[in-house]
């Protein structure tokens, strides 16, 4: 089967008549439309004319209505709900809209929120481009108002639309946005818009109803297309063997059984692997475990180890000569703690954690015989870093490139790096091979050449005033470096701040006078990365589970010190007081018991509370509810903003009982879900979500629950146990042995 998509880096400029819009953008008439790849409705019709009124919208004279999205879509929604935007404003009919993945063009489809890359990570799609895509759907609605107007003659104040439609109440006249693109006149520049133009949420049609997700459909009858279902003719399948340490290169290469094998093309050398070529994927899988391949040590990975790591990680934690970089700094911590009438402190521990996205990575890539140009298919986060290096890495311009964005099976930051690795490979061993090459990930090389979340140890100190009060705060980060190794160029820009390996260590919301994060990022030479919650997975279990920690110090109950910190946050107290309502906090429950904690993500509110029993032979942990309250501010699709928070859920219990990653000698120990347990059905508890939006600025929903659940589990633990666990994932192990240690302190 062969697999097509819309070409995503060009639009075919055929007769045409551009303007410029307010923000620079350019706006054109008679630019075809590329091959619809998801439609809300009927096809196209093919003898229909297309309108092209700015790069997003196409109008066509059967009254289609298509819309670019520029985010990649990977399950949590962004392909539905980013349309739904500019289609709010634009009025448009959406049984009539058809969505087009937008090409990776970042001066017109770059994400404001990350200063114009086509990166879609962070909850931050509809955060970067709700204000935008409103203003450009308010400006299509507006030329086609103008058009009306002159049409009929009348002032555009008498006229209003309705979905897809536009109105003169006065004579009861109405005219289809198809009708109006069949004469439609495209303005030399694009109408300004001011914020009072733009709808009162008051008057949304399509935003915070429950529209469903476009892609569903194909989702369920199994035609959804995948990065890993793309089939090119003429191509071959790639396995690459790659050094089991970052910074490795094959030494002595043994490739004798590998090119017995039946359908081996050839076997390949690259700086840090050795590929095989054959015509059938199992081919290429079996050659390359044929291949034997001794490896130089280059790099600092080598002799790393989880063990030795923690042990160092520990030492710096607590060395107060050793200053790291400043994340948060409010007032003078240092000074009100030595002036605190009461101060305790602790250490928390996490271990490296892999993403476990359900597609392994996969790329095809066609590099022509000249090799001066490439054609790409892949899944990936970032359009934009996927064009940059095929181009990089052929030593051609991005415009060399012709990208087919295809659906992710899963990111969670793991297709997110800038340069782009499995896309390289691809395109390098196509280049070799003077043919198309598609590259295949098994899940084992997935796990044992992954790019992890860090290894964190943090040290957290309180101080309280004569009257109980928090009044100090000190937060000490220890955790490998990510920004450095995921992307120098935003790392340089950050001037060594890493925003994904310390986020989630400033306290804004809470009513701390006195604050301080710092981070102590160590160069490890591990392959790390964002992982789906970043740093604020890490850094809210052990903030949370500590404040638990300050309650008990202080005797009062952990909900109502939650609420004593947020009394300058009404949002915030209101999350945490329904959570609590919800899950009646206050009633004891036989063999149970319940923890809290609430977060403040980039401005998502948001409160979980875990009811959770402990098997007191073996340690293990079981989660029964799990109760959580949400304020994303606007939410684009409600339903959809339940489902990802359900979705965060499980990716938060697996990262908190079960999910690490262990190194000896810098190699992975763990190969495939077998010694990488992820959540079965059977761990699931029941789930209770309360979506509770506002009309703030929608800040995000993909991610935020995720590092609820730590806290709360732990929390639930202590209240259940008398036992703090202060370590990520809560292991049976450890936590059997953190009970005998406090029923031997006890004896």
């Amino acid at each position: 089967m062969t697999t097509r998509t819309a070409a995503r880096n060009s639009l075919d400029q055929g007769r045409r008549r551009f303007m410029t819009g307010a923000a620079g953008f350019t706006f054109g008439v008679g630019l075809s439309v590329p091959a619809l790849q998801f439609a809300a409705g009927e096809a196209l019709a093919a003898d229909a004319k297309n309108t092209v009124v700015n790069p997003w919208v196409s109008i066509s004279t059967d009254g289609t209505v298509a819309i670019m999205s520029p985010a990649s879509e990977m399950g949590q929604g962004s392909l539905t709900s980013l349309p739904l935007i500019l289609a709010e404003e634009l009025d448009a009919d959406w049984s009539r809209v058809r969505i087009v993945p937008a090409p990776p063009i970042e001066k017109i489809y770059g994400n404001p929120g990350f200063n114009g890359l086509m990166y879609t990570a962070g909850s931050f799609s509809v955060n970067g481009y709700f204000t935008p895509l409103r203003k450009f759907g308010a400006q299509v609605r507006l030329v086609l108002l103008d058009n009306a107007a002159r049409r009929w003659n009348v002032p555009v104040s008498e006229l209003a639309t309705e979905p897809g439609v536009v109105v003169h109440a006065a004579s009861g006249r109405r005219l289809g946005y198809g009708e109006i693109a069949a004469f439609m006149d495209v303005p030399a520049v694009a109408p300004e818009i001011t914020p009072e133009q733009l709808k009162k949420t008051s008057q949304f049609r399509l935003i915070g109803k429950d529209v469903p997700r476009v892609e569903v459909p194909t989702k369920v009858n199994g035609t959804a297309p995948y990065s890993i279902d793309a089939q090119v003719k003429g191509m071959v399948y790639a396995a690459v063997l790659r050094s089991p340490v970052e910074g490795g290169a094959p030494d002595k290469v043994d490739d004798k059984a590998a090119r017995r094998i039946d359908g081996v093309l050839d076997v390949l050398r690259l700086p840090y692997g050795v590929a095989v070529l054959a015509t059938e994927p199992w081919q290429a899988f079996q050659a390359k475990n044929a291949l034997r391949v001794s490896w130089t040590s280059g790099g600092k990975a080598w002799g790393h180890s989880t063990g030795k790591a923690r042990a160092a990680f520990t030492v710096a934690a607590r060395d107060p000569a050793r200053s790291g970089v400043s994340w948060e700094k409010v007032g003078n911590a240092p000074e009100a703690m030595s002036q605190a009438q009461v101060s305790l402190e602790a250490e928390y521990f996490c271990d490296y954690a892999y993403h476990a996205q359900m597609e392994p990575l996969n790329s095809v890539a066609a590099v022509s015989p000249s090799g001066d140009s490439v054609e790409i298919w892949c899944g990936t986060q970032s359009q934009s870093m996927a064009v940059n290096a095929a181009a990089e890495a052929l030593g051609i311009t991005v415009e060399r490139v012709k990208f087919n964005d295809i659906m992710l099976g899963g990111g969670f930051g793991r297709r997110g790096h800038r340069d782009e690795e499995f896309v390289v490979e691809s395109v390098l061993l196509s280049k070799a091979s003077k043919r198309p090459v598609k590259v295949l990930w098994t899940r084992e090389d997935d796990v044992r050449n992954g790019r992890f979340r860090p290894l964190y140890v943090q040290r957290l100190k309180a101080g309280l005033d004569a009257s109980g009060r928090l009044v100090a705060w000190h937060h000490r980060v220890v955790c490998d470096q990510v920004l450095a190794f995921q992307d120098p160029v935003r790392y340089k820009m950050f001037k060594g701040n890493d925003g994904i390996a310390l986020r989630g260590g400033e306290l804004k919301t809470y009513d701390i006078p006195n604050r301080l994060c710092e981070g102590l990022l160590e160069d490890t030479g591990i392959r790390t990365s964002s992982l789906r919650g970043i740093g604020v997975g890490p850094t809210k279990f052990a903030i949370e589970a500590f404040l638990d920690e300050v309650a008990e110090k202080r005797g009062v109950d952990p909900v109502a010190l939650r609420l004593e910190l947020l009394k300058n946050s009404p949002r915030g107290k209101a999350v945490v007081e329904e959570a609590a309502k919800m899950a009646d906090w206050g009633r004891k429950r036989d063999g149970r018991a319940l923890g809290f904690a609430y977060i403040d993500y980039t401005g998502t509110q948001l409160a979980g509370i875990a009811e959770v029993s402990v098997e007191r032979d073996s340690g293990r942990i079981r989660v029964h509810h799990f109760w959580c309250t949400i304020d994303p501010g606007i939410a684009i699709q409600p339903d959809n903003v339940v489902a990802q928070t359900e979705s965060s859920i499980v990716s938060g219990l697996g990262l908190a009982l079960t999910e690490r990653i262990t190194f000896a000698n810098g190699e992975v120990q763990q190969k495939n879900f077998d010694d990488y347990p992820v959540p079965r059905m059977r761990d699931m508890p029941e789930m209770h979500i309360k979506l509770m939006p506002t009309d703030n600025h929608p800040t995000g929903a993909g991610q935020m629950a995720t590092p609820l659940v730590a806290p709360a589990i732990a929390n639930a633990v202590y209240r259940l146990t008398g036992v703090r666990i202060r370590e990520n994932p809560m292991l049976p192990e450890r936590v059997r042995q953190a009970m005998l240690d406090a029923h031997t302190r006890l004896a």
